[in-house]
């Protein structure tokens, strides 16, 4: 059955999009009294001789830890209330609805959506100010033995495997226990949330196949990096000049910044187009009644 289509997504990072850091050097190794240079090398060693994937190689030494394997998902959900968020974080979801107040947008009932995709852990994420601020969040789960303590990975979101939660938000099956399929096929008027109704956000080179997917398709992409951070700005520079992302901005997400104009401008423009297309199909619709002359 044809959808609206009036909401517009907006997809998030997490790690060094939402905040400076990544959650594992922001609360975990404190709590777990972890070098982070000794436990990344690991990984990258890991990565290196072995072939592993990056998430796999964290999330196994993560688990050799045994002050790790002594934690349930509730004590990482704990962890989350101590995150640390880059300026205008949680606060910008709630005002970039303000984008829509505009009556010719409240007409065609258009919302606007935020989704966080990360390849962090879902369960730190969950326990932050970002959980009731957002529709989603989507991460690396961990499930859980007979005491209730983690002891194995039951889902890993890989900076490849992103993608497919752009195309759940885009058929509106965001929900894992949905009865249809993220590869089924749906017409495009099908299609909950059109590519082209969708801008993801991120930092750097991880987030290159999500960029590629939803600008190939018609959205909006952005890069956003920390001004203290050494290359960011370079790096983002580097991934606008390939064509990779529409803008690049500071990662400050307070009213009247460069990154706030901008994504207020790709949502107001979306929105518009959203109506230009629904008040369009209204007037081929209309079957005009005989007129005397």
């Amino acid at each position: 059955m044809p959808q609206q289509q009036n909401v517009i997504a907006i997809v998030y990072d997490y790690d060094r999009t939402l905040s400076p850091f990544s959650m594992q050097d922001d609360v975990l190794f404190a709590r777990l009294g972890v070098a982070r240079n000794d436990f990344w090398g690991k990984a990258a060693d890991m990565i290196a001789s072995k072939a592993y994937e990056g998430e796999l190689a964290w999330m196994r030494l993560l688990l050799e830890i045994p002050e790790f394997r002594r934690m349930s998902n509730k004590d990482l959900s704990a962890l989350g209330k101590e995150l640390h968020f880059y300026r205008g974080v949680p606060e910008v979801f709630r005002e970039l609805s303000l984008t829509l107040n505009e009556e010719r947008f409240q007409q065609h009932g258009i919302k606007l959506e935020h989704y966080v995709v990360t390849s962090g852990l879902q369960a730190i994420l969950d326990g932050s100010g970002l959980k009731r601020n957002v529709d989603r969040i989507f991460g690396c789960e961990l499930d859980e033995d007979k005491d209730g303590r983690v002891c194995w990975p039951k889902r890993i979101v890989s900076h490849t495997s992103k993608t497919q939660y752009l195309f759940r938000i885009n058929k509106g099956v965001e929900y894992m226990d949905f009865h249809l399929d993220v590869n089924d096929h749906l017409p495009e008027d099908e299609k909950r949330v059109p590519f082209s109704n969708m801008m993801y956000i991120g930092d750097g080179p991880t987030d290159v196949p999500c960029f590629a997917v939803v600008t190939s398709l018609g959205g909006k992409a952005v890069a956003v990096y920390d001004p203290d951070s050494k290359n960011a700005f370079e790096n983002c520079m580097s991934l606008r000049d390939a064509k990779r992302v529409d803008e690049i901005a500071e990662a400050d997400y307070r009213k009247n910044t460069h990154l706030r104009r901008v994504l207020e401008y790709y949502v107001k423009q979306m929105a518009l187009n959203i109506v230009a297309r629904m008040e369009g199909e209204h007037v081929s619709r209309l079957i005009q009644a005989p007129r005397h002359y």
